[in-house]
């Protein structure tokens, strides 16, 4: 068993005895909340640069563990303070070390800032209870994970999604899996330069991947970028924005890695 086909088994039994009907009406009632917060794709449009998506994780079935971390909102308010254009928070407890209570204590505490601090809710997600959590929580979107994920499931994700207010990050690995993130008219993919089935990372994915996006799709290149020279390679190859956790949590200087990377 790979170890995405493991997190997902997981995950599955994680959530089972939370798992119910979710109403339509429920969704909606979020929507102008997440209004208030930001749209975390114009965050990412907004930049002339490369868009920072900063990541808050505390360890990883690759890395292990990756920083002694106190509360999120102390590594937010780092993040915050460098430059960044949104957040992604890791709410898995059993392999990342992440909670709910991660995203819902940033998103609480910024929820007065006048420039919005969009943040993803980073999860293996497979139910719309997951998407009214996320809602309740204060993100402004959501990881679909295609590689992960039926059609079928897809697709009732994007539409709890789209209800409640919030964006969809659609993650990708391999061409076959842009094609189905295209057929559901995704307007955020992510390259994952990491293989989820074995934790090995590679930029030549989004150099690969990137280029076929369709026209319009905003593309993110997620993973393996530690500096300015991966962030340049991430950027000639169509990336609006990057996604980076590891390498801003161990970095000495956040501000100065967060200006590098925004000016690649």
């Amino acid at each position: 068993m790979d170890k995405l086909t493991e997190i997902m088994n997981w995950k599955a039994q994680e959530i089972a005895d939370r798992i119910r009907p979710v109403d339509d009406g429920e969704l909606a009632a979020f929507a102008p909340k997440a209004a208030q917060r930001g749209s975390f794709l114009q965050a990412l449009e907004a930049p002339t640069g490369l868009a920072v998506i900063s990541e808050i994780k505390r360890r990883s079935p690759s890395a292990g563990a990756i920083k002694d971390l106190g509360p999120s909102v102390e590594q937010a308010e780092t993040y915050l303070s460098a430059g960044a254009d949104c957040l992604s928070i890791l709410t898995d407890g059993k392999y990342f070390g992440g909670a709910l209570e991660d995203l819902s204590s940033v998103t609480e505490k910024f929820k007065n800032e006048s420039r919005g601090i969009p943040c993803l809710r980073k999860d293996f997600m497979l139910h719309p209870i997951q998407v009214l959590e996320a809602a309740q929580a204060g993100a402004s979107a959501i990881l679909i994970i295609v590689r992960a994920l039926s059609d079928e499931q897809m697709t009732a994700l994007r539409r709890a999604a789209d209800l409640a207010g919030l964006d969809s990050l659609y993650e990708i690995h391999s061409e076959s899996e842009l094609e189905r993130a295209v057929k559901q008219n995704a307007t955020i993919i992510g390259v994952n330069n990491r293989d989820l089935a074995v934790f090995k990372t590679d930029l030549g994915f989004s150099e690969r991947l990137i280029p076929q996006f369709p026209k319009g799709v905003i593309a993110v290149s997620e993973s393996g970028i530690w500096n300015r020279e991966d962030a340049v390679r991430a950027r000639a190859c169509g990336a609006k924005a990057i996604l980076v956790g590891e390498a801003l949590m161990k970095a000495p200087d956040t501000a100065q890695l967060m200006k590098d990377f925004h000016q690649a």
